[in-house]
């Protein structure tokens, strides 16, 4: 994803179409199956077009659960690419893990999207909401795979495996346990603050979309470190077994909520 010819997946760009392309090919490898036929969603953005990438596991319900992360990045500004390696190529990363890791025999189906055009009004999401009133599909919540990478800004430093799960104390006990086994600490809140929880969790996001919707959303973070909407944000900066740890810790919560 921080790869030079992606040149920092800017909208509209091609490399955002190279990115949307490769992350294709890695649903396809997790054995999803094209959304409505079809892995491309593309959308009208200002004179331009946007793209989101829909895998999904089918539902033996009727019900669904939404999983996404935006794979756009700020791409070339002033001559100097932004690779955006945490911010966000590590949630695109974790969505692709949560797809190959999430168990096949799930009671609900699981919609994985890759969204473009965060920074243009999400437009991205909220193309993806309006595919989904037009199919009629029942969701039961959305996920939002919002910057897992990182250890460098820990909610506390006696362990810096920190995930952050906004919206999710209603599943706060299972989640407990889903973290425990990788040794995760988890929390409920960003960094024990009232008025950032609000913000990263009510105003800034592709979930806020699905929210005004009246569905209900749950934010996987580690949240925001010096390096986000930097050039510093590259992937030497990451910690690769703390999201792995992050990824198994989401995973085995969402099979186990899927299938009840």
């Amino acid at each position: 994803m921080c790869d030079p010819i992606f040149e920092g997946r800017g909208t509209g760009t091609d490399g955002a179409r190279y990115a949307s392309q490769w992350i294709r090919d890695m649903f396809e490898a997790a054995g999803l199956m094209p959304f409505e036929e079809n892995w491309y969603h593309e959308f009208s953005v200002g004179s331009g077009r946007g793209r989101n990438v829909v895998g999904y596991l089918p539902s033996r319900s009727g019900k669904w659960i939404v999983v996404g992360a935006y794979y756009d990045g700020l791409g070339v500004i002033s001559g100097k690419v932004y690779p955006g390696a945490d911010s966000n190529a590590s949630g695109v990363a974790a969505l692709i893990g949560v797809a190959n890791a999430v168990r096949r025999d799930c009671y609900d189906g699981i919609i994985f999207v890759a969204f473009d055009a965060r920074s243009r009004d999400y437009a991205g999401a909220r193309h993806m909401l309006s595919e989904i009133r037009a199919a009629g599909l029942l969701v039961r919540f959305m996920v939002s795979l919002d910057i897992l990478g990182s250890t460098l800004a820990p909610v506390r430093k006696s362990n810096p495996r920190s995930l952050m799960a906004l919206g999710g104390k209603p599943w706060a006990s299972s989640m407990r346990k889903c973290a425990a086994i990788g040794k995760v600490d988890i929390s409920f809140d960003y960094y024990k603050s009232e008025s950032f929880t609000n913000l990263f969790y009510n105003k800034i996001g592709e979930q806020t979309v699905f929210m005004k919707a009246g569905i209900p959303a749950i934010v996987f973070t580690s949240g925001i470190t010096m390096n986000t909407n930097h050039e510093t944000d590259t992937p030497e900066t990451l910690d690769y077994e703390a999201l792995r740890s992050r990824v198994l810790c989401i995973g085995r919560w969402l099979s186990m909520t899927a299938s009840k």
